[in-house]
Parts: structure tokens; C-alpha cells; sequence
């Protein structure tokens, strides 16, 4: 599975990385033509160190592709007194423009943010109709970690363990999600990487499928856009993550029936935060640890159907994360 999906990966990848180095130069939501409307398009053959990284039947020269994409110059240019989070972005999926930008290249704890790499996969290369059977792998011990309740020896769908990932943020689910695609956690945190090497987001390194902190995984708030923007490109991920309750009905390891209902983290979504006037919340993840603070990814929408998505790193505390986020969103509106 995991040489599968790194083939699938490979093609992409240095294209980007020079996609992500060029940025610095580029305006908030500029974007290039293609190779042939450049007056000097990058070749690989003019540069030989780096010919023996590129597929044989990759062309010579290497598009720009970032039409899709938000540019960020984040050079600290709109950065409101009211928001207090250590980074955030605000970017338009419809027409790749940058409402607001603050450290969104600065390497943070990511928390349960993690999780929305952990989805893609498991969405986009997984098999969301597989039977899993729960391994020891899934049993979490750290003090504070959220989980679903799964138990060694369950029998569950790879789409129950994504709810069960998502909504709860049940770390005990994305080990057991990562088992099942890689065989190993650690696997799995290779596959991660290299999706996320495939996508340009190069500030980010995973250790593990879920976020519980080490200090060898990080990301920052681009490199979340990236990711997120990706995954929204899935109906089955925009389904789950808009989901805010899920009826889960499978057996332990006896054959017995287990039903539990598990909700989600979203304040948006669950009504206990108010969403500015004019706007939707489509779907988003929380993430919260002691080192990375308060985390929100979130997806949304304004009445004229057009979607954004936003993200806060490092927020004081929950309270805060909210706040920062409705002051950013409501740039959409305002």
C-alpha cells in the first residue's frame, strides 16, 4: 500500500516545492500561466543535481499550477488587535484570493488538526467500506487524550473509525485507521508526510496519526489551508465534517453489539457559537493540547455560495479561539 500511494505522489512534488519557494515574491492571491507562457520556464535539464528525483515520463519542463491556490505574502500587513492567536489565514476557495494572513508560515503544534491529513487518506486511498478489526495498536494511554471508545478486538467500517476520528477527535480511532492502511502508526506517518510533500505544504512533519504532542510534528497555518483545501475535494470528508452527531452500531470482540453516539467538537456546527450573519459553517476541526494551545480549521460559506476556509493556531483557550475566529470570518462579510 504505501509504495502504491507513494508512486501516486512522486510526479508532483519538486514542482511544488518550487511552486512554495516563489511565493515569497508574489502579491496576496497572484497566480501563473503555464510553462509555455513563461519567457524562461524552469528546466530540469539545465539543472542535473536533481534529475535523477524526477519520473522518467515527467515532462522537461515543470508547470506552475498554482491557479488553484492562495498565494500568501505574509508580511504581517493586516493583523487586527483583536486577534490574539499566534497565527491564522483566511483564504477563498473561489477565487484564490488572501482576506487575512497572520505568521501563517511559522511552525506550530497542530494538535487534533492532525486528523484532517489522517481523513484525506483515509478518503482518498483507503477503502471507506473495509472491515477493521481493532488492534492493541488503538489503545491510548495519555493523560487527557480524547477518544471514541474503541476497544482490541472491535469489528468496525473505515467509515464508522472516520466519524469516530473526526467528531469526538478519538485518537484511538486514528491509530486504528493508520494500522489498517499501513500496518503501523509509523507507516502511516510516512504516508502522511509524503502527501503532504505532494500538496507544497514543506513546513509540516508528522509523527503520528492523531496530533498528541511530540516535538518532531508540526505544521503551520498555509500548510493547514493546503491540507484541508485537498480534502474538501471529497465529498465523503465535507459529509463527515459537517456532521455534528453520529449513531455508531458495531461488535467487540465476543460478536456482541456496541452502540454509541458520538458529537462533535465544532462550536459552529453545534450551535454554541454563533456564526456571523451571512455566513455557513460547512465543516472544520478542532485540535487542543497544552504546547500547541487552542486550534480551528473550519470551512465556510456566504450567501452567495462562494467557500473560504480559515484557520487559528494557538489560541489562549477555547473561549479565545472562537472569538479570533469569528473576527476573521467576519471579514468575509464586512
Amino acid at each position: 500500500m504505501a509504495g502504491d500511494v507513494q508512486v501516486k505522489m512522486t510526479g508532483r512534488y519538486l514542482g511544488r516545492l518550487f511552486l512554495l519557494c516563489m511565493a515569497g515574491l508574489c502579491l496576496s492571491g497572484c497566480s501563473f500561466g503555464s510553462a509555455k507562457e513563461l519567457e524562461h520556464p524552469y528546466s530540469f535539464a539545465e539543472h542535473p543535481f536533481v534529475t535523477d528525483q524526477i519520473p522518467a515520463d515527467s515532462p522537461e519542463t515543470v508547470p506552475f499550477f498554482a491557479g488553484d491556490l492562495c498565494v500568501v505574502s505574509d508580511e504581517g500587513v493586516f493583523q487586527p488587535e483583536d486577534v490574539t492567536s499566534e497565527a491564522g489565514i483566511l483564504c477563498s476557495l473561489s477565487d484564490q484570493t488572501v482576506l487575512y494572513s497572520k505568521n501563517g508560515f511559522e511552525r506550530l503544534y497542530p494538535a487534533s488538526t492532525t486528523k484532517i491529513m489522517t481523513a484525506l487518506l483515509a478518503v482518498k486511498y483507503g477503502n471507506l467500506d473495509d472491515t477493521v478489526v481493532v488492534t492493541e495498536d488503538a489503545v491510548i494511554t495519555e493523560a487527557g487524550a480524547t477518544l471514541c471508545g474503541i476497544k482490541p478486538g472491535d469489528t468496525l467500517t473505515m467509515r464508522q473509525l472516520l466519524y469516530g476520528l473526526m467528531l469526538p477527535s478519538g485518537n484511538d480511532a486514528g491509530a486504528a485507521i493508520a494500522v489498517h492502511m499501513s500496518q503501523s502508526v509509523e507507516g502511516f506517518a510516512q504516508l502522511m508526510n509524503q502527501e503532504a510533500a505532494r500538496l507544497g505544504a514543506t513546513g509540516t512533519h508528522f509523527v503520528n496519526p492523531h496530533g498528541l504532542h511530540d516535538a518532531d510534528h508540526y505544521t503551520t497555518a498555509y500548510d493547514l489551508y493546503l491540507i484541508f483545501q485537498e480534502a474538501l475535494k471529497y465529498p465523503e470528508f465535507r459529509e463527515v465534517t459537517q456532521t455534528s452527531v453520529y449513531a455508531a452500531d458495531y461488535r467487540d470482540k465476543d460478536g456482541n453489539p456496541v452502540n454509541k453516539t458520538w458529537e462533535g467538537g465544532n462550536w459552529y456546527l453545534s450551535g454554541r457559537t454563533g456564526t456571523p450573519e451571512g455566513l455557513t459553517v460547512f465543516s472544520g476541526k478542532t485540535g487542543t493540547t497544552q504546547a500547541a494551545g487552542c486550534c480551528l480549521v473550519l470551512g465556510v460559506r456566504d450567501d452567495s455560495g462562494s467557500e473560504y476556509i480559515s484557520v487559528i493556531m494557538k489560541a489562549d483557550n477555547r473561549k479565545g479561539l472562537y472569538d479570533n475566529m469569528t473576527n476573521i470570518i467576519s471579514k468575509i462579510v464586512n
